[in-house]
């Protein structure tokens, strides 16, 4: 046997021996928590996004802007559009989200399926104490919203959403 297949012959077996204790070797997983350092709050209203908006600027004092639009990734590959407000300061953020999509298909997804009932969701990280309370008292006197209900973040499996 030539010489030159006796050394390929030779590097076969390691590679084999190799590829079986690549097999047997511990495999670790990489875990990621995060920390959800911000409230959510659901608003059943008829009113339009940008007119919600208005009105949440007016009661609360503050500059909801349009944003582009929030893309999310469902099962098989499905990729929808979420259109959302913003509003930030260096102690505060809050974020109106529409809990539908643009393009709605039979309420098949949502931003949070766990509550299809909700039209908006509002994201509050708050620095001041006991602004959750405030903000959800002051949303309920706005004429246009019929409901403004806190959602808890235990056990919400759709809360990565809103990690971007």
């Amino acid at each position: 046997m030539p010489q030159y297949c006796q050394t390929f012959l030779i590097l076969l077996k390691r590679v084999k021996t190799s590829s079986k204790a690549l097999e047997r070797m511990k495999k670790s997983r990489l875990v990621i928590e995060y920390d959800f350092d911000f409230e959510l709050v659901g608003l059943l209203s008829s009113a339009r996004g940008y007119k919600l908006a208005w009105e949440i600027n007016q009661a609360l004092g503050i500059q909801l802007v349009k944003q582009p639009d929030l893309q999310v990734g469902f099962k098989n590959n499905q990729e929808k559009s979420f259109s959302f407000y913003s509003h930030e300061t260096q102690l505060n953020r809050l974020k109106l989200f529409k809990n539908k999509p643009a393009d709605q298909e039979n309420g098949k997804y949502f931003l949070i399926p766990e509550f299809p009932h909700y039209d908006f969701i509002i994201l509050a990280a708050m620095e001041e104490q006991h602004s959750h309370q405030y903000l959800i008292h002051r949303i309920r006197t706005i004429k246009a919203i019929q409901l403004a209900a806190s959602i808890p973040l235990e056990g919400l499996k759709s809360k990565s959403n809103f990690i971007f």
